[in-house]
């Protein structure tokens, strides 16, 4: 579920790759791309399937094929640091998913390894899906990552400067 700390990182990666508004909000919209694999419970996916919540979407496999994806479609001078900060957001949701204490893990080495993973610390209550965000357990989970969201959304909320020396928008 779209968390602070995914929404730190994609700010923060977005004004990494350029100062503009729309840049960062390009890739908020990528960091919280690996959870659209909730649509796998409306089609009947199990949780625990490759398909399924946190699975495949949230592999660093696929987070490296969206950058490679974004180098070739960003071809030209910023190419690589596209496909880069592409890859980084992507791949930190999954990260990031390791550090909750809830569901069955994270199939980070898919297709390698269906195996679902957590790191052995895990500091972070896991979030409720759809509108249970929205409830006395999701500010409990938005306070509880603040701390570490705080310095990401300080860098990627501070507005950038154009190439003009202007404030971006």
């Amino acid at each position: 579920m779209a968390t602070i700390l995914h929404i730190a990182a994609g700010l923060a990666a977005g004004r990494a790759f350029a100062p503009t508004w729309r840049s960062r909000t390009a890739f908020v919209a990528l960091s919280l791309f690996p959870d659209a694999d909730v649509v796998a419970f409306a089609l009947g996916i199990p949780y625990e399937h490759q398909l399924g919540h946190r699975g495949f979407t949230h592999s660093l496999a696929f987070a490296v094929a969206l950058g490679v994806a974004a180098a070739l479609v960003s071809w030209g001078p910023r190419m690589w640091k596209a496909g880069v900060l592409v890859a980084i957001t992507v791949a930190s949701h999954g990260l990031f998913d390791m550090l909750t204490d809830g569901g069955l893990g994270v199939a980070l080495w898919w297709p390698m390894d269906d195996a679902r993973h957590f790191f052995g610390w895990r500091p972070i209550p896991v979030a409720p899906i759809g509108v249970g965000m929205w409830s006395e357990r999701g500010l409990h989970v938005l306070l509880a990552e603040l701390p570490a969201a705080l310095p990401l959304l300080i860098y990627g909320l501070w507005p950038g400067r154009g190439r003009d020396g202007a404030l971006s928008r």
